[in-house]
This record gives C-alpha cells, sequence and structure tokens, in this order.
C-alpha cells in the first residue's frame, strides 16, 4: 500500500520513450567564446550526424548553454535538413566529385563486400547514410563540419539509376493456310502482237561463161 501511494504521489510510472527511427553521431563539440561589454560569454557547438541507415542523412549545426542542449538542438537542425540518397544496391550509382568551400570530396562506388573505405566525417555520414560499399577521398581542408557538408552536398548530387524493362513481345498465334487469305495477284492481260511474214528472197546463182 505505501509504495502505490507513492506511485500515485508521483503520478503514476514513467512512460517509456519511443526510440527514434533516426541514429545520430557527434563528429564535433567545441567551446566558442564571445566578448560583451561585461566580459566573455561561453557557448557549446554541436555538430550532429542523423540518419536511419535507410538512405535518409543530415547533417545539423547548433549552439547551446550546455553540452546536451546543443546537441539536442544540432539533432533537431539535421533532421529539418535531410536528404534521400539514392542507391544501387549497397553502393552509389556513379562517381561524384563536389567542392564545397575548401573542402573537395571524391565518391566512387565499390563492388559489394568492400566497405566503407573513409574517414572522419565523411564515414559517418555515409554509415548513417545506409551506403555499405564506397570508395572516398577527401582533399583539401581537414575541418570536420565542412568536409561533412561537402559529402552531404555530394550525396545530393546523385542521380537515380533508371533500370531498363525488357519490351513486352506479342507473340502472334500462327495462322494456318486455311485460315490464312492471301489477296490474288493481278495478272495484267497480255497482248496479241502479229508479226507479218517473211518475204522468201531469190537465190540468184552467178552462170559464168567458160
Amino acid at each position: 500500500m505505501a509504495d502505490q501511494k507513492k506511485k500515485n504521489k508521483r503520478g503514476g510510472r514513467r512512460r517509456r520513450r519511443e526510440k527514434s527511427e533516426f541514429d545520430n553521431k557527434l563528429i564535433d563539440l567545441a567551446r566558442v567564446t564571445r566578448v560583451v561589454k561585461g566580459g566573455r560569454r561561453f557557448r557549446f557547438r554541436a555538430t550532429v550526424v542523423l540518419g536511419n541507415h535507410k538512405g535518409k542523412v543530415g547533417v545539423g549545426i547548433s549552439k547551446g548553454t550546455d553540452v546536451q542542449q546543443a546537441i539536442q538542438k544540432a539533432s533537431d537542425d539535421a533532421k529539418k535538413h535531410m536528404i534521400t540518397v539514392p542507391m544501387d544496391g549497397s553502393t552509389i550509382p556513379h562517381d561524384v566529385r563536389m567542392k564545397h568551400g575548401s573542402a573537395i570530396i571524391l565518391l566512387k562506388p565499390a563492388p559489394e563486400g568492400s566497405g566503407i573505405i573513409a574517414g572522419g566525417s565523411v564515414r559517418s555520414v555515409l554509415d548513417l547514410a545506409g551506403v555499405r560499399d564506397v570508395v572516398s577521398k577527401s582533399l583539401g581542408t581537414s575541418s570536420k563540419i565542412n568536409v561533412a557538408r561537402a559529402t552531404i552536398v555530394a550525396l545530393s548530387e546523385l542521380s537515380q539509376v533508371k533500370v531498363k524493362t525488357p519490351k513486352a513481345v506479342s507473340e502472334k498465334p500462327a495462322t494456318t493456310q486455311k485460315e490464312s487469305k492471301v489477296a490474288p495477284k493481278k495478272t495484267t492481260p497480255t497482248k496479241e502482237v502479229k508479226v507479218a511474214p517473211k518475204k522468201a528472197t531469190k537465190k540468184t546463182t552467178k552462170t559464168t561463161k567458160k
């Protein structure tokens, strides 16, 4: 009875939060300062990648007074700016090269079983997007924020693979000779040409006088 009263005072048992379909990963956390008249104001900036491993992924950046607030706001920002990645099986449809700021990202499709050959922010974005086989190269800057944004822009530039469907061949039933009606050919009447008889030529023999 005492336990039930305690539960009733607290408002009953707490409901379990439903597990979200999206997974998030913190790729960068920095403390930023702002100088004001009274001194300095410290805040935290979080960069979060959000994805469902099924083709949807997004990157969000936000600031907060504490770490937990910054991560939560960054996750909400990533959910607002999600993209859908076109897939060709377990890899991407074609090569893509994208430049964002001073970051250059090169992505290439890979055969099944190769895995994600990437590192840093690129690996986090591709993993949460659901790409299992890909080869990537990061050129230029090593800034995690610029590299993550460049990867998102590169994935958004991919085009969907169009699968060619074979044309349906209509099978015509074989026609028998009785069923097939062939139109008779028109014959043109031949004109009779009268040929005049040749005149008999007399053979002249020359006699030689001895």
